[in-house]
């Protein structure tokens, strides 16, 4: 199933010079989107602070456009239904930013409820510009399969790029000019970036709207599926894993020389997994999506484990950088294993719910690394290690198990 899918949503795509050229322009698209997402909260909660507003009140701000994400799948079976579903995915992006902009303008001069729900429709169409834009790529790489993983390659560079970019910016703007011009430049970055959709190949094969599930029938067969349900659990997990790193930088850089220190061991981390997309664009992963799934997971437990034993800063910078680098692969491969096993008419679905369900598993990974972390600072990273490496090893098995004819 999985290659006949992929053969019947690639057999169009663009050729040798032309596919590079449609790459570049997916990158770009795919991080400008992205950018307006993921430094929307960032410049909302500093448009909150500046203009007055309590910090409880900020962070129900904040949270207004996170936690939608959680419901994006809802409205994702249109892209799976749509004759033309870069219309979708621009009409999101434009959606996102004008909400955005207007609940900007609000904030200063109404009550928070009005921007708060303005924010809440926003970060609905959140997960159309992560998981949304990335079900487009296999219609872009081309049917090989080394092309598809050099492409999710790409894809992982793009997701670090704007996971590092849009909050940049965002600090940038705020302390130069205002939160107010920051969070309106993301604005923009997301009405551009759907022009920079609109530009990418059109999607053959439109499917009959009565042949395409439900969101929770779509959900479902991901739990049926063998390959997608081990997929969409090592995503949860590691997700769930990694945002504990951020809580304990924190809590370490004090120890290790000052409270700065942490923004030094974040960054770490950030360009750890710019260098592991790097590395997947010279070295795509080769063999098997389901099992590298597995393989890799198990890795980011051991990358965790290594950085409650570093010393000193030098270490623990590398420690950090190093589970970057592997959480980049990591999440190459849950990309290929979403593009070869996901049923083409689920696709786009297929990559929303699991977009999702990792945006909510990272939130209660911080959340809980929050609550644990306050008595002993490594044992909520010897805790996701463990998890981790079990959940691993668990999927490792069950695999052997269903190819070994085990029920």
């Amino acid at each position: 199933m999985a290659s006949s899918d992929a053969g019947n949503r690639t057999n169009t795509s663009p050729n040798g010079g032309r596919r590079s050229a449609v790459l570049a322009r997916y990158v770009l698209a795919a991080t400008l989107v992205r950018s307006a997402d993921g430094g929307a909260i960032v410049a909302i909660v500093l448009l909150a602070q500046t203009s007055g507003q309590p910090g409880w009140v900020a962070g129900l701000l904040g949270a207004s456009i996170t936690a939608p994400h959680l419901f994006g799948p809802f409205i994702a079976r249109r892209l799976d239904t749509a004759p033309d579903g870069r219309k979708i995915i621009a009409l999101a992006a434009v959606i996102h930013g004008v909400l955005l902009a207007i609940a900007a303008l609000l904030l200063p001069v109404t009550w928070p409820v009005v921007p708060a729900l303005l924010l809440i429709v926003s970060g609905l169409f959140g997960p159309m510009l992560t998981g949304g834009v990335s079900s487009r790529l296999p219609s872009i790489a081309g049917p090989a399969q080394l092309s598809q993983r050099r492409a999710q390659g790409w894809d992982v560079a793009s997701y670090g790029f704007s996971g590092t970019l849009g909050p940049a910016v965002v600090a940038w703007a705020a302390a130069t000019v205002s939160p107010l011009a920051a969070t309106l430049l993301l604005a923009g970055a997301a009405v551009v970036g759907a022009a920079a959709v609109l530009t990418l190949p059109r999607q053959p094969g439109q499917l009959a709207a009565a042949s395409v599930p439900s969101p929770m029938h779509t959900l479902a067969g991901i739990l049926r599926s063998g390959p997608l349900r081990r997929t969409l659990g090592l995503t949860v997990v590691v997700a769930f894993s990694v945002a504990v790193l951020p809580i304990y930088a924190v809590v370490v850089g004090p120890v290790l020389g000052g409270a700065a220190l942490a923004g030094t061991l974040i960054a770490g981390y950030g360009v750890g997994n710019l260098a592991g997309s790097v590395l997947l664009m010279i070295w795509p992963l080769r063999g098997d999506a389901d099992k590298l799934t597995a393989v890799l997971a198990f890795t980011v437990a051991l990358a965790l484990a290594t950085v409650i034993a570093m010393p000193n800063l030098a270490t623990l910078l590398a420690a950090f950088a190093a589970t970057g680098i592997v959480n980049a692969l990591f999440f190459a491969a849950t990309l290929a294993a979403r593009s070869e096993y996901a049923p083409a008419q689920s696709r786009g679905q297929v990559f929303i719910w699991v977009g999702a369900l990792k945006i909510a598993a990272g939130s209660a990974g911080t959340a809980t690394a929050g609550l644990l972390i306050a008595g002993t600072a490594w044992l909520p990273v010897v805790l996701v290690a463990a998890i981790t490496a079990a959940s691993a090893l668990w999927c490792a098995v069950s695999l052997a198990g269903q190819r070994g004819g085990t029920p």
